[in-house]
């Protein structure tokens, strides 16, 4: 018994029903062991601890309401989900949070059944929740569809097509816009400068607070009808034109979205009515915990801290490859006013924060909405700029389309600067940069290249920027190698297009055990550097080159290596299928060399999940041991299959 009495609140929740039948007054209580639940967990294995800080109460009351997972409550995105997880029989196992083998650190059908749709990337719940509803209407269902969008991914083009459907579609849906003004950084756009006027009109919200009371004194009932035509009627005369009633959404809001019971009256007023309602529900990122209250960008999404340290600090931004493009790009934009810069909602991760500081009539975030950023930039180039998306890998996977068919298709020289590319990790599958190279590698008239450097970066930069035709710059979010210098100017060489870089030179002569040529790409030069120690060990000659260039292939260079009898292994960090290593087997068989002699490394053609970059490593062979193994296994076999011959 006494157990029992020392037990949270928390402590006692399985299901969704379980919220529900708490009493009143437990619910704040809740809402604090929820925050202190999600602080003491995030802090160990890192994640999105700000968005998810904002909705606890707004969780609660979905749950009050609703029944799921009978009724469907689609997360967008699904950062902020780790509330609902924690209240969805996920409890116990919550501190595997984004580790390997753990939870997902998003909403995962697999996972869960009270995860109706997994999601990673913003603006896909909307569009989800109506092929939701219309599949229900056509069975003859009576759940509810509950589609949980934030402000930022209203802006998105998918979420803005699927408003567009809903009338047309169905009778019966619920939007929840959670309006904490903020997407990964500050709100952009009009959209969010209409949400904006939505929550700040006093003439309004005094009425509308009024009669709320009203309403709530009189508990409705019979009286519910009469009062949803006159709150429609005075609501137009304060906010004409609402975007969300032209749509054809009836607009509630905005609700406070810390206030539970103010939550539930207007979720469940909106779980009656009879035709498509957006509920707008304003709260605050980071809430709960002062230092993410404070700064929201920085607690967006975090890695492991001290809670008890981080009340008064911001975590500071190491000077890793983002930053170093951002500084090089500032120092071009000086001594070239054509040169502009692009991001989707990712100013400070993309590194640009001292471009739009510098040069705030040449920056541009566009929010989440990375085809428009796609084909903005395209535009400029047609116009005489010289635009530079900064974008994150995963997210760029969004728009190959407006790649192929606005800037490729075109020749237009747009520059895109790919961050993240390769980055595996926690946050698993959905966020997983590993897909670019395949993406793009097949473009025509693109140009694709990795430096291994910071020093190779800036190089890469300014000789993108005398190209006629576009290039992407592909680069990891680390840091540089150590021995670089801190302070890394614009460099006089230039760095000859469509060549590699010889970093260990085998001499061309195989010895008896074969010769080795280990192309890598960027980051994976140390990897390929690593295996060779090992492989000259087992007295296997073995030349180690930095490619650079992943199109155009340094084909004059292959050519001399083929002649030498070159056994050719890549080493790369993205994608095996249509990557790196499949060009080099293309060039392969163009020079007449046997598929049997490239051996590729790289990500394997299947989702990888989440976990640390070295325990994924160590789980597909992307470790030095593995692949100077394979590498003597592989020469060993072809020896053998010779000797028959």
């Amino acid at each position: 018994m006494a157990d029992e009495l020392k037990r949270g609140i928390l402590d006692k929740i399985s299901a969704a029903a379980d919220v529900a039948a708490l009493p009143r007054y437990e619910l704040p209580l809740l809402a604090d062991e929820i925050r202190q639940r999600l602080v003491d967990v995030v802090s160990q294995t890192g994640g999105h601890l700000a968005s998810s800080l904002g909705v606890v109460e707004l969780t609660i009351a979905l749950m009050r309401v609703f029944a799921p997972p009978a009724d469907k409550v689609v997360w967008d995105v699904g950062h902020q989900s780790y509330p609902w997880k924690l209240l969805t029989g996920r409890r116990e196992s919550f501190h595997t949070l984004r580790q390997f083998g753990g939870i997902s650190g998003f909403t995962k059908r697999t996972e869960s059944e009270y995860d109706p749709f997994g999601a990673g990337h913003a603006g896909t719940a909307l569009s989800a929740a109506v092929g939701m509803a219309v599949a229900r209407d056509r069975r003859g269902g009576d759940e509810a569809v509950i589609a949980v969008v934030g402000d930022a991914a209203l802006a998105n083009g998918v979420t803005l097509e699927a408003l567009n459907n809903i009338s047309d579609t169905t009778k019966r849906l619920i939007v929840v816009l959670n309006d904490n003004e903020m997407s990964i950084g500050g709100p952009v756009g009009a959209l969010s400068s209409h949400l904006g006027r939505l929550l700040s009109n006093p003439r309004y919200n005094r009425w509308k607070g009024a009669v709320e009371r009203l309403a709530h004194r009189l508990q409705l009932g019979r009286l519910r009808a009469p009062y949803h035509r006159t709150e429609q009627a005075v609501k137009s005369l304060f906010l004409q034109n609402a975007f969300f009633e032209e749509l054809g959404l009836r607009y509630m809001g905005p609700i406070d979205g810390h206030n539970i019971g103010a939550l539930c009256d207007a979720l469940t007023i909106a779980r009656n009515y009879d035709r498509p309602i957006l509920v707008h529900v304003s709260t605050l990122k980071g809430r709960g915990f002062r230092p993410a209250e404070q700064h929201p960008e920085e607690w967006h999404g975090v890695g492991k801290f001290d809670p008890l340290k981080s009340q008064d600090t911001v975590q500071s931004v190491k000077r890793g490859y983002s930053q170093v493009m951002g500084e090089a790009l500032a120092e071009m934009a000086r001594n070239d006013t054509s040169l502009v810069a692009i991001t989707a909602a990712m100013r400070a991760g993309t590194g640009l924060d001292s471009f739009a500081k510098e040069f705030p009539q040449r920056f541009f975030d566009v929010g989440i909405c990375e085809e428009h950023a796609v084909v903005f930039a395209a535009g400029l180039a047609t116009e005489g700029l010289r635009p530079v998306l900064a974008i994150y890998s995963t997210f760029l996977q969004r728009a190959v389309d407006c790649v192929m068919h606005d800037v490729c298709l075109q020749n237009l020289p747009v520059i895109f600067c790919i961050d993240r590319a390769g980055a595996v990790g926690n946050d698993g599958p959905t966020h997983h940069g590993m897909y670019d190279i395949a993406m793009l590698r097949c473009l025509p008239g693109i140009s694709l290249l990795q430096p291994r450097s910071g020093r190779e970066l800036v190089q890469m930069l300014q000789a993108a920027r005398q190209q006629d035709g576009p290039v992407a710059i592909r680069y990891p979010r680390d840091n540089p190698p150590a021995d670089e210098p801190e302070e890394l100017e614009l460099l006089p060489e230039a760095l000859e297009w469509g060549k590699a870089e010889v970093v260990e030179s085998g001499d061309g002569r195989g010895s008896e055990h074969g010769f080795v040529a280990m192309w890598a790409l960027g980051d994976c030069v140390e990897l390929a550097r690593e295996s060779a120690a090992l492989l000259r060990e087992q007295g296997i000659r073995v030349e180690v080159v930095n490619a650079r260039f992943i199109k155009p292939l340094d084909r004059e260079l292959l050519a001399k290596q083929a002649a030498a009898g070159a056994f050719w292994v890549t080493i790369e960090n993205g994608a095996l299928a249509g990557g790196f290593g499949s060009a080099l087997l293309e060039a392969a068989g163009e020079l007449a060399v046997s598929s049997q002699r490239v051996l590729r490394f790289g990500w394997p053609d299947r989702f990888v999940p989440q976990g640390t970059v070295d325990e994924l490593r160590r789980e597909c062979g992307l470790t030095a041991p593995a692949i100077s193994e394979a590498v003597v296994a592989a020469m060993v076999g072809l020896k053998s299959v010779k000797a028959e011959a």
